[in-house]
């Protein structure tokens, strides 16, 4: 399993890449828990402070597709690098400003959301021409996926060790300083500077004017729907175990489920259609968050837990690769922050529909918001089939003559654009 990552971590530029991607969304990652602890130690209420990152989690997902096309269309180093440092300060204020005046703090969080950088779509739009092998290529989407894993489990301690050390107000400075470095560490090197997307269609609807990705997309608002609502149910359930240190485990597991599922799902190529696997990988998730509604004790329920997430991101890696399939030519960069944002409103609206259930049948019901969330994402790829079987087109990239003196024509991922 460990030769084919290190294979590509070993790969010129690699290692870089990832790690500075990693690095560069640290502030998206721990965004909410930093702005509610910031909040509460400025004397808010739970609701602003809820409010407020729900209004940087809204932003974000608007500006990443919009930020995607203007790196499509005007390349990473001149859209990346300038967003990163716009979101930054814009967090700047936020700490400086405080709470009051309420609009202000609104206005701060609102712009650093919208100008986060899609790092993560550029990193997957820069896979290929790194690369340069498909099988390559699909176990770097894997590995994405788990280093995401260890990001979003990682970050939130570095938010609470740097609050804890000096202040609230120092964890969201450093966190997006160390951001903007990990931006630039990106940005400056030669993948990304060389990087160009391909010639495009102009059309004002981009990367969504594919039939393909706007089946996945759908499908994928019922994952994030999942996602979200377990984290809700999960709260309810740790309230009558144990309280919030049950919690963390039951999270914890969570993360460590779909880090163990995705390292297995990269270690190996995989035969077939993506499109057919995916339909195969979201029954799996669906069929893997029914027994949480059994609701055993704290130590078995962990483990089911981590059952429930071993799916998620093989799931999540495949569904990369159908992205690249289907993304209009140019717009690659683009249909892959979307797919970000729709799993981010999907996580959102699941937090939001969780709630009420639970409150009206207990965590009982609350468990059964997931499991229901992943057969309609199942039904939605299985209605959609014939779409994602036809991919928008087939790509065929040329390398340039720097990097392939022969221009040998080579049939590739529609993100191994001119490089």
């Amino acid at each position: 399993m460990a030769a084919g990552y290190l294979e590509i971590l070993r790969t010129r530029h690699a290692a870089r890449l990832l790690t500075g991607t990693l690095v560069g969304r640290l502030p998206n990652a721990t965004a909410a828990i930093a702005i509610v602890l910031f909040v509460r130690a400025e004397g808010g209420s739970y609701s602003l402070a809820g409010a407020l990152a729900a209004v940087y989690g809204v932003a974000n997902a608007v500006g990443q597709p919009l930020l995607g096309r203007l790196v499509d269309l005007h390349g990473q180093p001149r859209v990346q690098l300038p967003a990163a440092v716009l979101s930054a300060l814009a967090m700047a204020v936020f700490a400086f400003a405080g709470t009051d005046p309420a609009l202000l703090a609104y206005a701060a969080v609102a712009a650093s959301g919208l100008f986060t950088p899609p790092l993560e779509g550029g990193l997957r739009a820069l896979w290929p021409s790194v690369l340069r092998k498909e099988g390559q290529v699909h176990t770097a989407y894997a590995m994405d996926a788990v280093a995401q894993e260890v990001m979003f489990t990682v970050g939130p301690l570095l938010v609470t060790l740097c609050t804890s050390l000096w202040s609230a107000q120092a964890a969201l400075l450093v966190l997006n300083v160390i951001g903007v470095l990990g931006a630039l560490s990106v940005v400056v090197s030669p993948p990304s500077r060389a990087w160009r997307s391909a010639p495009r269609e102009a059309h004002w609807l981009g990367a969504l004017r594919s039939p393909g990705l706007l089946a996945l997309l759908a499908a994928f608002l019922f994952v994030g729907v999942a996602l979200g609502s377990i984290t809700v149910a999960a709260v309810s359930y740790a309230d009558d175990h144990g309280g919030d240190a049950v919690y963390g485990w039951l999270m914890a597991a969570l993360g460590l489920g779909a880090l163990a599922g995705g390292a297995v799902y990269g270690a190996r190529q995989w035969a077939g259609a993506p499109e057919r696997r995916l339909r195969v990988l979201v029954g799996l998730l669906a069929v893997c968050y029914l027994p949480l509604t059994l609701m055993p004790g704290p130590v078995p329920m962990t483990a089911l837990t981590a059952l429930s997430g071993v799916f998620l991101a093989p799931a999540i890696a495949c569904a990369f690769v159908i992205v690249d399939r289907h993304a209009p030519a140019g717009t690659v960069t683009e249909a892959f922050s979307w797919l970000v944002t729709t799993f981010t409103v999907g996580a959102s609206v699941g937090t939001g529909l969780a709630g009420p259930v639970v409150e009206w049948g207990g965590a009982l019901w609350g468990f059964a918001v997931p499991s229901a969330a992943g057969g309609v994402s199942l039904l939605v790829l299985v209605a959609t089939g014939r779409v994602l079987a036809a991919p928008a087109r087939t790509a065929v990239v040329a390398s340039s003559s720097e990097n392939d003196p022969n221009r040998a024509v080579e049939p590739r991922f529609s993100s191994g654009d001119r490089a």
